[in-house]
């Protein structure tokens, strides 16, 4: 970068774009002033080779200096570029021939070293909060090796997995919502996949939606779809972040995968449907899927949200039905190898 990092700070808020960066602090590559300057700092036997993983040592946390270290390269960040507005903290490497010579400095065992690095970890990510508490942070480590609630006392999100195929998050992301609330879950829209785009977003639209696509190659109406269905989202995203989640139908156990976030009114929610079998029924949902969650003394309206241009749907949205009815009897959303995701949007009528 000729201009440095607050050059393309600079130019994205100019076009109304917010900043985000992606870090790894803890970690130093061995051709670096760092490692010449610090070796003492690096997690390494010195009786033995190093061992890189994707080039790359992995910092002592549990030394206070490279605490300051790490906080410093963050805080730098910040104070060089106030208008940063989303980090992405990874850690990806291994550590091979775990020795630390800030604990054999200190006289402490070295079976010390991983808890008193998580401890070191911890107190860095203090002092971040402390000075910078709104700021968005996603949490990322070889995928998904850091999903963990302590650390999310710290970061707004986490990164799940580096598998981002449609079909292989839905199962992931319906196991992840038995321990971790959607408002944390970061699902982005890939390349990954045969599936078309729409698909892929209605997927991703289970949690904290985000897109890992060149926006420019993609087709008039996809680029259409995705700026309406970004909406639709802003729309109802509170409903999945805050909501109740019911599981309707086990993408283990059937053709399809139907799961619901329903308002604390119980006047709104939104129904997800997705196909994860294509290789033998063209019709997947023969039946009605049966809802969750609603007033069986409110009558509500069921409308196809999502809608790739061109298409229709085929839910009658015109039809009023008792929440009674749709908790005992449900509604078909008519999931097929045409309408392979179906989201609808239920409101109190």
């Amino acid at each position: 970068m000729p201009h440095g990092l607050g050059y393309l700070v600079q130019e994205a808020t100019k076009t109304g774009i917010k900043f985000g960066i992606w870090i790894e602090p803890e970690m130093v590559n061995p051709k670096s002033e760092l490692y010449e300057k610090h070796l003492n700092w690096v997690i390494r036997q010195p009786e033995r080779p190093e061992i890189y993983y994707r080039n790359q040592l992995v910092l002592d946390l549990t030394n206070p200096e490279v605490q300051d270290h790490v906080f410093g390269v963050v805080n730098n960040l910040f104070t060089k570029n106030p208008e940063l507005a989303f980090i992405k903290w990874d850690c990806n490497a291994v550590i091979y021939n775990a020795y630390s010579q800030y604990l054999k400095d200190k006289g402490i065992p070295q079976s010390q070293l991983y808890v008193d690095y998580v401890h070191g970890l911890y107190k860095v990510l203090e002092r971040i909060r402390t000075k910078y508490p709104k700021v968005p942070m996603m949490l990322c480590s070889g995928g998904g090796g850091r999903g963990d609630y302590e650390l999310l006392k710290y970061f707004t999100e986490f990164w799940p997995s580096d598998d981002t195929e449609p079909i292989e998050r839905i199962f992931m992301q319906w196991n992840y919502s038995y321990f971790f609330p959607s408002i944390v879950t970061d699902n982005h829209v890939t390349n990954w996949g045969k599936q078309p785009l729409k698909f892929r977003i209605d997927v991703a639209s289970m949690g904290k939606l985000g897109f890992d696509i060149v926006a420019a190659k993609l087709s008039l109406n996809d680029q259409l779809f995705a700026k309406q269905a970004v909406s639709n989202y802003h729309a109802f995203k509170e409903i999945v972040w805050h909501g109740d989640l019911y599981r309707l139908v086990n993408p283990n156990e059937a053709e399809i995968a139907a799961l619901m976030y329903v308002d604390p009114a119980r006047s709104k929610a939104i129904v997800f449907n997705y196909l994860v079998n294509t290789r033998q029924k063209i019709t997947a949902t023969e039946r009605p899927v049966v809802l969750n969650g609603l007033d069986p003394q409110k009558k509500y309206r069921i409308k196809e949200i999502n809608l790739y241009p061109g298409t229709h749907s085929t839910i009658d949205s015109s039809m009023v039905y008792s929440g009674d009815f749709l908790m005992k009897v449900g509604i078909n959303p008519d999931v097929t190898l045409e309408r392979t995701s179906v989201v609808l949007e239920v409101e109190e009528n």
